[in-house]
């Protein structure tokens, strides 16, 4: 495990000083905006302000950051909610301790796109699906998921799209602007670019398609979170400082997407993290609960989503799963 952290992940430190005797943690985390309440912690200080000094650590795709948290490379996860992760914290693992974006309309987070061979030959929406191949970097990932449940609402048997999992979102990039294969489901900020050149068409957007699904967790291992809990309190709370900031940065009261005074500076901040233009990342702006709440419901029914698809066993509790010590509910009515 460590010699593929060395592979495929880079340290970043927060530029700021922090105190001699500050808590060193590390974070497992991909460039997904949908993430963004970490690096503006980051930069904001946050961390810094609760005795934290914060490391991001860079995965290509969602599976392997619940590993690393499993196996102590890494402190804490924020990344998408797994077949993997849900079978490893069903096992007593890992737990979940706070949310990160949730689908909202005017907001951006997972986009389908066609290549732009596909779309000049007439893939145009997600209706016209059928048939073609659309690439994922992994089975049983939310962009798996959120595929399945678009191509649902328009009419399109999952069976009918021939799936591809290419391992990580370079793999797809790579894929579309190839030729290999016809569409793809990814995270917004990976394939902009390939957006912003017309080398990938838009199709649709799951904030569009499927308004209210839980998009991230924010998670830790078991034993850390029993045997270090004054740390996590810590870690959550800087977290929600960020939450908080990226939310007031773009919405408004009413959660209507809306450019505040603090959209500039937080537009760096992502930017930086994401390696993407500022006017790339202004159209990639996901939705972030301001308090890192977690959409209850919405994660019991990925999770009755991937036991129907024989991922999950069907005795996995997923209440069970979420460590009410540290995480906010959104909603628990089921």
């Amino acid at each position: 495990m460590q010699r593929t952290l060395a592979l495929c992940t880079v340290l970043i430190a927060t530029l700021a000083s922090v105190p001699a005797d500050a808590e060193s943690v590390k974070i497992g985390i991909s460039k997904v905006l949908a993430y963004g309440g970490v690096p503006i912690a980051l930069d904001r200080g946050h961390f810094k302000a609760e005795g934290i000094d914060a490391e991001l650590v860079f995965f290509d795709s969602a599976q392997p950051i619940a590993v690393a948290t499993v196996s102590g490379d890494v402190d804490f996860g924020i990344a998408g909610s797994t077949a993997a992760f849900f079978r490893l914290a069903g096992q007593g693992a890992l737990r979940i301790i706070a949310g990160a974006n949730i689908e909202m309309p005017g907001f951006r987070s997972i986009v389908y796109v066609a290549s732009k061979h596909a779309y000049d030959a007439g893939l145009r929406t997600i209706k016209d699906l059928k048939g073609h191949s659309v690439a994922i970097t992994q089975i049983g990932t939310p962009l798996h998921y959120d595929l399945a449940m678009a191509l649902e609402k328009n009419g399109v048997a999952l069976q009918s799209v021939r799936i591809t999992p290419l391992q990580s979102n370079s793999n797809v990039n790579s894929a579309l602007t190839g030729g290999q294969v016809d569409a793809a489901s990814m995270p917004v900020a990976p394939v902009m670019p390939l957006i912003a050149r017309g080398d990938a068409k838009v199709l649709g957007w799951a904030s569009d398609e499927l308004a209210g699904t839980q998009g991230a967790l924010v998670f830790t291992a078991t034993k850390t979170a029993d045997s270090r809990r004054d740390l996590v309190e810590r870690f959550v709370r800087a977290y929600r400082h960020g939450q908080r900031d990226y939310h007031d940065a773009f919405a408004d009261a009413k959660n209507q997407r809306h450019d505040g005074p603090l959209a500039p500076q937080i537009l760096e901040i992502l930017s930086k993290f994401a390696h993407l233009t500022v006017d790339q990342t202004k159209g990639s702006i996901a939705f972030a609960d301001p308090d890192g709440r977690i959409d209850e419901n919405s994660v019991l029914e990925q999770i009755d989503w991937y036991k129907a698809q024989n991922m999950l066993p069907a005795d996995l509790d997923g209440k069970a799963l979420i460590d009410r010590r540290y995480a906010m509910i959104l909603s628990s009515a089921r």
